[in-house]
């Protein structure tokens, strides 16, 4: 089965939309550079779960409530690493040997954020580049209304986010949109189709690459570029993202 794509749009930063706006509906939540790729990241690492939380005082509460021994703080806050968290939000950070059976709070500039906005959502799907199959697998069964949130930066368009978005509506939709197309979604898949054939070399000379280049993060654009090299799918659920197909197979 596959969805009604004239209920299928995309927002473009956390700024355009309102909570009421995603009630009850299955929310797609991108944030290429870095916070969704480090997610899928984790998870496909043997992560048990990962808590996004919306600042620094909530991660906190959070921690002091669960064993430290089997959590781990982690993100950063515009680009950087929070003092003395365990760990970043460079997706290469989260290694098997780091984030194997941990639970991590996660607190990040933009995607946790966005995720945090999103919570009224029906389901919430966690996506990136690594892990595009399956999450569109997983939408082609969905009845209700699909929207695509874009994390963004600090409430602007993130130009990796949308092709993202724009590459998840061309894949539902089998490379051919309607007229009737919601125009969100209409944007996304057009600008996705202008520059499919050259990804990398895009997102490598977006805004937030730069900032990251500044920060000495370029390793993690090359990284975040990939497409399709994890059979993740990130759900969050009570309050905690895990992957549903290890949650399956359990």
């Amino acid at each position: 089965m596959n969805p009604n794509l004239n209920q299928l749009d995309v927002f473009f930063s956390v700024q355009t939309f309102q909570e009421e706006q995603i009630r009850d509906k299955t929310v797609v939540i991108t944030d290429v550079l870095r916070a969704t790729s480090t997610i899928v990241t984790a998870l496909a690492n043997g992560a048990r779960g990962v808590i996004p939380v919306g600042d620094m005082g909530e991660a906190s509460r959070i921690s002091q409530s669960i064993d430290s021994d089997e959590t781990l703080l982690c993100g950063e806050k515009d680009g950087v690493k929070i003092e003395g968290y365990d760990l970043g939000n460079s997706p290469l950070e989260y290694t098997r040997e780091k984030v194997g059976g941990k639970t991590l709070i996660f607190n990040t500039t933009n995607g946790t954020k966005a995720i945090r906005k999103s919570l009224s959502a029906k389901s919430i799907y966690i996506a990136s580049f690594h892990n595009l199959n399956p999450i569109v697998e997983a939408l082609k069964s969905v009845d209700e209304e699909i929207l695509i949130v874009c994390s963004g930066w600090k409430g602007r368009l993130s130009l990796e986010d949308l092709l993202l978005a724009g590459n998840i509506v061309y894949k539902l939709c089998d490379g051919d949109l309607q007229p009737e197309a919601r125009d969100g979604a209409n944007v996304a898949f057009t600008i996705y189709d202008r520059y499919k054939e050259d990804l990398e070399s895009v997102i490598l000379n977006t805004n937030h690459a730069a900032r990251l280049k500044e920060l000495g993060n370029e390793e993690d654009l090359y990284y975040c570029s990939k497409i399709n090299t994890l059979n993740t799918l990130p759900v969050l659920e009570d309050g905690i993202i895990t992957d549903r197909h290890v949650e399956e197979a359990k």
